[in-house]
């Protein structure tokens, strides 16, 4: 009991009837072990609106049929704010001691020469578990871990270094209009914190460094037509003032948050899917928020299954641009 308050004597036993209780029996404890047990659903996690632990699973309880199919069978980051986004933060990725009912997968990482143990994002009960470890946000690789060297998609994160977010979204549509140029579909949305995310569908075809390097294709042709404003320098001392074109992102084991993922600020703002049409000088990142989301999808429906379609024929496209 952490904050215990006496509220008065019970009425309906003597005290002499009163005994310790015994434990639950071994199957019940099985039963209850199906899904997270949730601690401390009042602990304040963003304070500006007070809205607590319990909000937020309530948000990824309401929003798992449209967050699922974008997490399921993919490794999971988890970057854990206990205290909320005003506390201390720490990133894992190798995970020794899940549940037995947690999904996960050991996938061999390089720089630490090791398996890591990761968490897949398989069900609502996977989801709720890394919220109930202190995660705001939901972080998926591109890839699954069926085929992780071939990711489901390419993006291209424009992420600005002291950039009106107006910018961003000029440089947005310079990406749009390389790729329709290029007869290539964009599909974008909010970071949920400063920048924008413009994602390519490649259904599975093909391997890492090949979505990388259209990629690079991509941002070369967009900082030529935008070199003041944007920079594709992977050193921030080089490119300050300036929106980075991050086309690293197409890595194994890169993650970035989920769509309709919460993120770690003051408004508990959502990464939330975009018409074309609605990126404009109108929007901002605090626009799509944990309170009317709901409200948004049932007008929108879920702009994002593109995404995880058919994909792009790489091969014409390059044989296209010559």
């Amino acid at each position: 009991m952490r904050h215990p308050q006496f509220e008065g004597m019970r009425s309906d036993k003597k005290a002499m009837n009163v005994h310790r209780e015994k434990p639950k029996a071994p199957e019940l404890t099985k039963k209850a072990a199906a899904g997270p047990e949730f601690t401390h659903l009042d602990k304040i996690f963003f304070p500006k609106h007070s809205y607590t632990k319990g909000d937020l699973i309530a948000y990824y309880t309401d929003m798992a049929d449209y967050i699922l199919p974008y997490i399921e069978g993919r490794a999971c980051s988890m970057n854990r704010m206990p205290d909320g986004i005003g506390g201390p933060s720490f990133y894992q990725k190798n995970n020794e001691h899940l549940p037995d009912w947690v999904p996960h997968a050991d996938i061999f990482s390089d720089s630490n020469n090791a398996d890591l143990h990761w968490i897949v994002g398989d069900n609502l009960n996977t989801i709720l578990y890394m919220v109930q470890l202190g995660c705001i946000e939901i972080n998926p690789w591109n890839s699954r871990v069926t085929r992780p060297d071939h990711p489901d998609w390419l993006v291209i994160d424009l992420d600005p270094e002291g950039v009106s977010f107006n910018r961003v979204v000029d440089v947005a549509h310079t990406v749009k209009e390389v790729c329709d140029e290029w007869k290539v579909p964009t599909h974008p949305k909010t970071s949920g914190k400063t920048g924008i995310h413009i994602y390519i569908p490649l259904g599975a075809k093909y391997t890492f460094e090949q979505a990388r390097m259209f990629a690079h294709l991509i941002v070369i042709e967009v900082n030529k037509r935008q070199p003041k404003i944007t920079s594709i320098e992977r050193n921030p001392e080089h490119r300050k003032n300036r929106i980075y074109l991050d086309w690293l992102q197409n890595r194994e084991g890169q993650t970035l948050a989920a769509p309709y993922s919460v993120r770690p600020t003051p408004d508990a703002s959502v990464s939330m899917p975009l018409h074309w049409d609605e990126v404009n000088k109108k929007l901002k990142p605090s626009d799509f928020t944990i309170k009317n989301t709901a409200a948004r999808l049932k007008r929108t429906g879920d702009l994002w299954k593109p995404v995880i379609g058919k994909g792009i024929d790489l091969a014409a496209i390059l044989k296209r641009l010559g």
